[in-house]
């Protein structure tokens, strides 16, 4: 039964949470790992939060934060996701998942191997089926996103941002130099061009576009140059800051069909 199937989220930025909030719908157990300070921008949909807030529920789905293989089990009989911090992976024999899948999106493989479970799964570049994961879920946009490789790579990483409503590096704020993070609005508000949205070292991070502010760094985080530190969606709808991607429903669903394939497999 799907009950007692445990499964390894490595990752728990908005991607991976549209692959955990999908399998824990489904049935699965899922634990999400995550680093001592998570690097995401769409925290309010995000289980990585948990690290910083304890806790977080995002589209009915709570996730708390856990130490420990006891307290890990008591919130999976509880419905809730349980979040660890555990960058090296450490938790993997103890837990002995079914599943373990690299939501990390680092674009490239940071040791996850065929022998870390039974079923293994890498999201987007970085990976090749069958070699080093059992399976590749596309997180590319496009005809094939979603879908499941189950020999070879996914496409590769272009390194440009996705196009929304034809915006695709101008929506996104960029460190201007290396420094402390800290943010000067919130997600959820309206952005207009030129707005100081928040600043690296004094430094303002000013708003390419108007829009809404879907996605902002946790405050005090450490940043470098030319880095990523928030997200603006220019069609300017509040609600899509509070909620699920389309994308992320994607990998997700393609994450599920992977994992139920491959069980089938295997019994």
């Amino acid at each position: 039964m799907l009950q007692s199937v445990l499964v390894l989220l490595r990752g728990g930025g908005d991607l991976g949470t549209g692959v955990a909030h999908r399998l824990h719908r489904a049935g699965f157990k899922v634990v999400v790992s995550e680093l001592p300070q998570p690097l995401v921008i769409r925290r309010t949909v995000a289980f990585a939060s948990a690290v910083y807030e304890g806790c977080i529920e995002v589209e009915g789905v709570k996730a708390t934060l856990a130490s420990g293989k006891a307290e890990i089990e008591t919130l999976l009989n509880q419905g809730v996701v349980p979040v660890i911090v555990d960058p090296a992976g450490k938790a993997i024999p103890t837990l002995k998942p079914d599943a373990v899948v690299d939501a990390r999106m680092t674009k490239r493989n940071l040791g996850t191997t065929l022998a870390d479970a039974p079923v293994v799964i890498g999201l987007g570049p970085g990976f090749i089926a069958s070699q080093d994961v059992h399976a590749v879920v596309e997180t590319m946009r496009g005809q094939h996103l979603g879908r499941v490789i189950l020999k070879g790579r996914a496409e590769r990483d272009t390194h440009v941002p996705g196009s929304v409503q034809g915006y695709g590096r101008e929506r996104v704020l960029w460190a201007p130099c290396a420094g402390y993070f800290r943010g000067a609005a919130h997600i959820g508000q309206q952005i207009e061009v030129g707005q100081t949205a928040a600043h690296v070292a004094e430094q303002p991070v000013h708003a390419s576009i108007a829009g809404v502010l879907r996605g902002l760094l946790h405050d005090n985080l450490l940043v470098h140059e030319g880095q990523k530190v928030g997200d603006i969606d220019p069609r300017g709808i509040t609600e899509y800051c509070f909620t699920i991607s389309d994308k992320a429903r994607a990998i997700g669903g393609g994450v599920l069909e992977a994992i139920l394939y491959l069980c089938r497999l295997r019994t």
